[in-house]
């Protein structure tokens, strides 16, 4: 039965990566910033959410820098600086489509 629940998609999922859950999170003007730092290369990777409510739809914008770090904690705090760097730069244009 392990054998048929593997084939079809079901049984042990354990070598997946699993969703990543926000690491950090901090609000700034108005915006809510989710430090999602990933291991690429066995390093922590730059990546965050920023999200905010516009005219009542809730608004992400992905990003991920170059930068990488040796621990987590490091790449989830530079995670945080970048994402209030892109609100203070860019604000809700990043939300824009074209």
């Amino acid at each position: 039965m392990s054998f048929l629940k593997k084939l079809f998609g079901g049984g042990d999922k354990s070598g997946e990566a699993a969703p990543a859950a926000a690491k950090a999170q901090v609000e700034h003007k108005g915006y809510v910033i989710k430090a999602m730092p990933y291991k690429e290369g066995g390093q922590w990777q730059t990546c965050g959410i920023i999200a905010k409510s516009v005219n009542g739809v809730l608004k992400e914008h992905r990003f991920v820098r170059a930068d990488r770090f040796s621990d987590e904690d490091s790449a989830a705090d530079h995670s945080l600086v970048k994402g209030r760097q892109i609100v203070d730069q860019v604000g809700d244009r990043m939300f824009d489509q074209g």
